[in-house]
């Protein structure tokens, strides 16, 4: 019993930590005294435990121990969600929009020009699309480290030749950098960026120089229009609501799939919407790809990257891409 209890405090002590860790990132000497204060108080109890005979040492390391985690608890409960803050230009926007008879107003679509990583010029538009023109619904997944890992873009493509892609992002704060490890513990809130492809996608292909696919998702009109009207009910609900993004819970991944399985109910769930970079293999396992015989083809006429950084003019960026990719 000893030996859980002192377990037990071990991994509050680490979560504890990291907590105070990522969250005083810019305050270096606070967070070197939270950090000791918390590691004397947790070194006291778990030395309690396995001297239960002193008598002032139990009375010091519960009484310091017990204030030292409601301190923590309430510390964190009190870390909220925010919609002002200061954010990078590509975030600083937030994506709204409205549904009248056929037409859908999105205010705050991102139509960056960009120039290098760093460099670009900002255009923020309102744009109206045609539900009745929905023709498409494209996932655009992009590699930067390892191949189970992937960002997931979902692109709507219209008849008219219009494409709104939805990417659910961290919104950064000037001068974070992105960690998945702060992802578990409220460093960024949540973004859904609508944009242009000539954007979003061509600034990780060309820009970025990412691997990059896309997969044709076959779905039924109605299901299509569900879901960009999902992505936009969710858009509006974060101008209000703000939200904390989590490295597993509340991705560009199991966002879509929640939206989805809302659409589609009782989709499987599987490990590889956790490792996003497997998607594909999802996709072909609940018959949503069509135009190929296995996910090594899909993802081989799938890839866009060379396609798009051979071509010097991305006007038809998005015909480039599309190129040979199975269903379309």
């Amino acid at each position: 019993m000893v030996i859980t209890l002192a377990f037990i405090v071990i991994a509050v002590f680490i979560w504890g930590t990291l907590a105070i860790w990522i969250q005083f990132a810019r305050q270096k000497a606070r967070r070197g005294l939270l950090i000791a204060l918390w590691a004397l108080a947790s070194a006291l109890f778990v030395a309690a435990l396995f001297n239960p005979a002193i008598d002032a040492l139990q009375t010091v390391a519960g009484i310091s121990y017990t204030l030292s985690v409601l301190a923590l608890v309430y510390w964190w409960r009190n870390i909220r969600p925010s919609n002002h803050r200061d954010w990078i230009p590509e975030v600083s926007r937030q994506a709204q929009g409205s549904l009248a008879g056929n037409i859908i107003t999105v205010d705050n679509v991102r139509n960056f020009i960009w120039h290098s990583p760093e460099a670009y010029t900002e255009h923020w538009e309102r744009r109206q699309y045609d539900v009745s023109k929905l023709a498409s619904v494209d996932l655009a997944l992009s590699y930067w480290s390892s191949p189970a890992i992937a960002h997931a873009l979902v692109s709507f493509g219209f008849s008219d030749g219009q494409h709104l892609v939805f990417s659910v992002e961290i919104r950064r704060k000037v001068g974070d950098a992105f960690s998945e490890l702060g992802g578990f513990f409220k460093m960024y809130e949540l973004s859904i960026v609508a944009a242009d492809e000539r954007d979003v996608l061509f600034v990780r292909s060309n820009i970025r120089q990412e691997d990059c696919y896309l997969y044709r998702v076959h779905m039924e009109p109605a299901a299509r229009q569900s879901l960009l009207l999902a992505y936009l009910d969710e858009a509006n609900r974060l101008v209000h609501t703000p939200r904390f993004y989590h490295t597993i819970t509340g991705n560009c991944t199991t966002l879509i799939f929640r939206m989805m399985d809302r659409i589609v109910p009782g989709l499987p769930l599987d490990w590889r919407l956790l490792a996003s970079g497997y998607l594909p293999e999802y996709l072909y396992k609940v018959d949503a790809l069509q135009g190929a015989d296995s996910v090594s083809e899909y993802r081989r006429r799938g890839r866009y990257s060379e396609r798009a950084r051979a071509s010097t003019d991305n006007s038809n960026y998005s015909q480039l891409i599309r190129e040979g990719v199975p269903g379309i």
